[in-house]
């Protein structure tokens, strides 16, 4: 299912697009750009929550890395 979506753009710029309207599928471009650019937004929001979340937590002790994975090698 789809949905209308428009914005107005400058005259000029209307009119440049209509010269080149028989080149570029106008629609498909933009819809394409849309998705581009909403999914770097999103991978940019998700970023800054991990961050956050990051932030949040507490931090291991020193050593602990070194002690799982001797502990892990001793276990065979």
């Amino acid at each position: 299912m789809s949905s209308v979506v428009s914005f107005k753009v400058p005259i000029d710029l209307k009119k440049r697009m209509e010269k080149l309207k028989n080149y570029v599928n106008w629609n498909e471009e933009l819809r394409k750009y849309l998705i581009k650019r909403l999914e770097e937004l999103e991978r940019e929001l998700n970023m800054k929550e991990v961050v956050e979340l990051l932030k949040k937590t507490s931090s291991v002790p020193s050593g602990t890395a070194m002690a799982s994975v001797r502990e892990d090698r001793d276990s065979y």
